[in-house]
């Protein structure tokens, strides 16, 4: 287990609210105490937060004059963390999160995010000892493949809020540490097709499987708790333990298997051209049918000093200004040892370390027909030879930005603005 300090912390999360609370509740350890925030009253600017401890459990309705996560972050969860912290008897913190939420968003909270009172983030103070996802066997794949939104789940944050129940099933599974896998697949087959996805998207975590309900009989929950516990305190080197990573991390760390698999590849996009902005645009509609997650470093030509961070989930897609290539004037200094490594080893004499680095998961479509469509949207050698001055003046549909409700809170990652798009939006 990592060195630091002495009570430990656990994130739980998952889209089935009576599953996840049902597991969350037996990770807590005697001397251990449970937070949950149940955020179905955001909108209105009202939170329940539940704490359980050895004595029981203790309901209270928060009012919040500004409702949204960032403020119930803010005014009650970290300076409540850091009260727990600070009480000797309490051992470690469980802390479920509402299916609503994401996990890097929180966790990225709890690294940067210092509450009133407190020298430094909720992880000065609490070691995040890992990330434990709950996903339903039967629905998870259709899930994450989808484009139904949050709000039409009754899941959404807010009555407005325009996140797809894939963008949010997605992080809970490729975030965590240890995912139990709840329930039964319709069909052997569906299982298969899972676990191939699960292989690829989410390689360092831990997989359990409980074909029971979690919150079934006593003696299966806390043989579940004790199987939880086991694996958190055996994770490796590589594992994430709820640190999120930035725009410029490796793309296939766990070293995913990149074979195909009962119908579901990994394809790994990789060019020392740019990508036209128009084409790209058009080209994109391929990542939203038949894929669980595309990702990556985007280089488009008409702004060759932006690093561009594509992500979609099903079928809703993000595109947003994540930092500056280094040979367009970003700072070596400024960046970590991996990332000036990287840089360096792959150095281009002409373009320095502009590249285009895509992972697609593909569960329900031709990986031929999205390496075609997206080397397409590569400029010519035509276009390539016109130089920077011409490409800046291509049309340029990636230059009308709208930025995320909420977006100073914290997450794996800081986009200056996001283009988004579902299936369907021209």
């Amino acid at each position: 287990m990592p060195e630091g300090p002495e009570t430990g912390l656990t994130l739980v999360c998952g889209a089935d609210r009576a599953a996840a609370a049902a597991v969350a509740a037996a990770v807590r350890p005697a001397g251990g105490v449970l937070v949950a925030h149940d955020l179905r009253g955001l909108g209105e600017g009202v939170v329940h937060r539940r704490v359980v401890d050895d004595e029981g459990a203790a309901d209270t309705v928060l009012e919040l004059a500004h409702g949204c996560v960032a403020c119930t972050l803010r005014e009650d969860l970290l300076p409540l963390l850091l009260r727990l912290a600070r009480e000797p008897a309490v051992r470690h913190v469980v802390l479920l999160l509402d299916p609503g939420m994401e996990p890097d968003a929180a966790a990225g909270a709890l690294h940067t995010l210092v509450p009133e009172g407190a020298d430094g983030p909720v992880t000065d103070v609490l070691a995040l000892r890992g990330v434990v996802g709950v996903i339903d066997a039967e629905t998870w794949l259709e899930d994450a493949g989808g484009d139904h939104t949050l709000v039409e789940r009754g899941l959404g944050l807010t009555g407005d809020d325009e996140r797809s129940v894939a963008q949010v099933v997605v992080a809970q599974a490729e975030f965590a540490d240890v995912l139990v896998v709840a329930g039964r697949c319709a069909t052997p087959w569906d299982r298969v097709r899972l676990d191939a996805v699960l292989d690829r998207l989410a390689p360092r975590a831990a997989r359990l499987t409980v074909a029971d309900p979690p919150g079934g009989a006593p003696e299966i929950a806390a043989e579940l708790g004790a199987d939880v516990v086991a694996r958190l305190a055996d994770l490796g080197p590589d594992a994430r333990r709820g640190v999120p990573e930035d725009a410029h991390a490796p793309l296939l760390r766990g070293q995913p298997p990149l074979a195909c698999d009962a119908g579901v590849s990994l394809l790994h996009v990789g060019h020392r051209r740019p990508f036209h902005p128009e084409r790209l645009h058009a080209a994109v509609d391929v990542l939203l049918h038949g894929t669980i997650r595309a990702r990556g470093r985007v280089w488009v030509a008409s702004q060759p000093e932006h690093v561009l961070w594509l992500e979609s989930a099903g079928g809703a897609l993000q595109i947003g200004v994540a930092g500056t290539w280094l040979a367009a004037g970003g700072s070596w200094a400024d960046v970590d040892d991996e990332r000036r490594a990287a840089a360096a080893l792959r150095w281009d004499d002409r373009f320095g370390d502009r590249e285009q680095q895509l992972v697609v998961l593909v569960h329900d479509a031709d990986p031929a027909g999205i390496v075609e469509a997206l080397d397409a949207a590569l400029l010519t050698d035509a276009e390539l030879a016109r130089g920077q001055a011409a490409w800046r003046r291509f049309p340029d549909p990636f230059e009308h930005r709208h930025a995320d409700p909420c977006d100073d809170l914290p997450g794996g990652l800081d986009l200056d603005g996001a283009s988004t798009r579902r299936e369907g939006e021209r």
